[in-house]
């Protein structure tokens, strides 16, 4: 009897430890390091098989969308179950209160779609609403960014309710089940993750909410604890049940309305947050757009992405027809690189002149395209010699003007974070998906109740005009889209998918891209191997970021002969110095496919394939 008594005692305490131990986590945040947490999934950057892949930067996410491709789902339905997926264990790149660009092939129709679903601004944004009343000058960063003020109309979840619409096969709530299961039973917190969040304990200690999600008990989480929300699962499980109209005419639109007119400031805040101008009105109004995608021809091959609102398809278009002017060889690695660097320094300087919301501005997505534009500005390019920037735009409309190499302005800000993905099913769909919410962390403004952070997107306008005089289309305005940087990226050959890519990083996301592309086609490196190189961007500025591996490479001292300067490049999803973060797919004979994510920065992304090759 005693041995029962002592077993039923135990038994009791061990139910009682549980009971407690499901309170505790109830309200979200980590669990204690000494719970029994299951190992995260295994990351690889590399995986060959056929029947269908998944890349993303995180390996519950990649997951997430093979288990939908595992029961029959398509490209589509895999993309949105990973993005949602990602809002959960990547939170502060992307979620349900950020936006984002899709690129999609279609198998049946032989098409490539895209849509738009970048945030857009408040109805009451005006031109000069980045500048301080008081002085006329462009509002301190820190005080844009934390900020009601810089948050945009979410655009996510009617891009994920668009596409599976349009091109999907399940429904919204089916592909949002396995972000939902991971969001209640936890994550394995990992040295990322904490790291990011420590960047972000200054402003996150700020707002209310956000530090009783994300610093419970006031810490930073512990690695290898496990770290559930229960309120991204509860809205997740309302989106599923409701629609997206939840969010555009329902309470969690009403909630987002509230909190971003006045944000939950914590009791003795070292910084209070500007009241933003979103209304419920807003997001009645909110539409993502059906846009054709660029497309240029390089090596033979079709390159398509994303058209304005977004930026990175014209740009990573206009250095791509530029670079064709060249031959750039693996021979000559030095001047490669140098003529890469060049291209991209001289598309960026058209990019800010012309690329805005066209719906708002007349971008000259066409000219600027144009093989016949991209052979006047490549007259600029000298094989000995850098240029100098900031280098002057020239006006596609006018091609003659390209050759004239004045001087510029300085780059606008543009917040270095959002995640990708990229997927593909067995009935030869493909999808390239950049979706933000800005920079690491967003406006660190966390909608309570809900389980997520909104975006600073709109600090993504340019506060007041580049080049006095001259037109700026990127200048907030109501219900206007911020000009972004996303370039989500199909490559066809012959009429047939050969390469998805895409990358976060803000501006840095359209010469990661365009690196990449480069080493693949032109320096003839594996996909893998052209992913994983050392990364240099210039942008039109002075000096060229450079990630640490290229700062101890023998190029480095070749391209400072030639005029070149480099500089560390920030630290900007981790502690370390990084240049984005690559998912990609190539498609290989025999339907196989070969996935690819980071095998280092960000600690390492997941590659996953549904039927492995032996």
């Amino acid at each position: 009897m005693a041995v029962r008594r002592a077993a039923v005692a135990a038994a009791s305490a061990a139910a009682l430890s549980l009971s407690l131990l499901a309170t505790s986590c109830s309200a979200g945040g980590t669990a204690s390091a000494a719970e029994a947490t299951p190992p995260a999934p295994a990351k690889k950057a590399v995986a060959t098989g056929s029947g269908g892949a998944v890349s993303s930067v995180n390996p519950y996410a990649s997951r997430a969308g093979l288990e939908v491709l595992r029961k029959g789902g398509n490209a589509v339905d895999a993309a949105v179950a990973t993005a949602a997926a990602l809002g959960v264990v990547e939170p502060y790149s992307a979620g349900v209160g950020g936006g984002g660009y899709l690129v999609f092939y279609d198998a049946k129709a032989k098409k490539v779609r895209t849509l738009d679903g970048r945030e857009t601004a408040p109805a009451a944004m005006r031109a000069d609403s980045f500048l301080d009343p008081k002085t006329g000058k462009p509002l301190p960063t820190e005080d844009a960014i934390n900020s009601g003020l810089s948050v945009g109309v979410p655009g996510t979840p009617a891009t994920w309710d668009k596409a599976l619409k349009s091109w999907g096969t399940v429904s919204l709530a089916k592909a949002l089940h396995p972000a939902t299961r991971i969001a209640d039973d936890g994550f394995v917190v990992n040295k990322e993750f904490r790291a990011q969040t420590a960047m972000n304990e200054k402003r996150f200690r700020d707002i209310k909410s956000t530090s009783d999600l994300f610093l419970p008990k006031g810490e930073l989480p512990v690695v290898g604890s496990r770290f559930r929300n229960p309120d991204l699962a509860r809205t997740y499980r309302q989106l599923a049940g409701e629609g997206v109209d939840a969010l555009y005419h329902g309470s969690i639109g009403r909630d987002v309305a509230r909190t971003v007119q006045k944000p939950p400031m914590a009791p003795g805040a070292h910084h209070q947050a500007r009241p933003g101008l979103m209304k419920p009105g807003d997001l009645a109004r909110y539409t993502t757009e059906r846009r054709d995608p660029t497309r240029i021809k390089y090596h033979g091959l079709d390159v398509y992405s994303m058209a304005p609102s977004s930026s990175g398809g014209t740009t990573v278009g206009e250095a791509l027809n530029i670079l064709d002017d060249f031959h750039l060889s693996k021979a000559d690695k030095t001047q490669a690189l140098h003529h890469y660097l060049e291209a991209s320094r001289i598309s960026f300087a058209d990019r800010n002149r012309w690329v805005g919301d066209p719906a708002f501005s007349d971008v000259p997505t066409k000219p600027l395209l144009s093989k016949e534009f991209a052979k006047s500005r490549s007259c600029l390019i000298r094989s000995d010699k850098a240029l100098t920037s900031p280098l002057a735009p020239a006006d596609p409309r006018h091609p003659d003007s390209g050759c004239q190499g004045e001087t510029g302005n300085k780059q606008p800000h543009e917040g270095p974070s959002t995640t990708h993905l990229v997927a593909a099913d067995r009935w030869g769909n493909v999808v390239s998906y950049t979706l933000t919410i800005e920079q690491t962390g967003g406006s660190a403004i966390t909608v309570p109740g809900r389980g997520f952070l909104l975006n600073n997107e709109l600090t993504d306008f340019d506060f007041a005009p580049l080049t006095k005089g001259t037109p700026d289309p990127n200048l907030p305005g109501p219900g206007k889209r911020p000009r972004s940087s996303m370039s989500p990226t199909i490559v066809l050959r012959d009429g047939k998918p050969m390469m998805a890519v895409g990358s976060p990083g803000g501006a840095t996301i359209i010469t990661t891209v365009l690196q990449t592309l480069v080493n693949r086609l032109d320096l003839g490196m594996s996909l893998p191997a052209a992913v994983a190189a050392p990364r240099i961007s210039q942008r039109n500025a002075t000096q060229t970021e450079a990630e640490p591996a290229f700062l101890d490479s023998p190029e480095r001292k070749k391209l400072e002969a030639l005029g070149h300067r480099f500089v560390l490049a920030p630290k900007a999803f981790t502690p370390s110095p990084e240049i984005g973060a690559v998912a990609a797919l190539e498609f290989l004979p025999g339907g196989k496919i070969t996935a690819v994510a980071e095998p280092k920065r960000r600690g390492g992304g997941s590659a996953m394939v549904l039927h492995a090759s032996r």
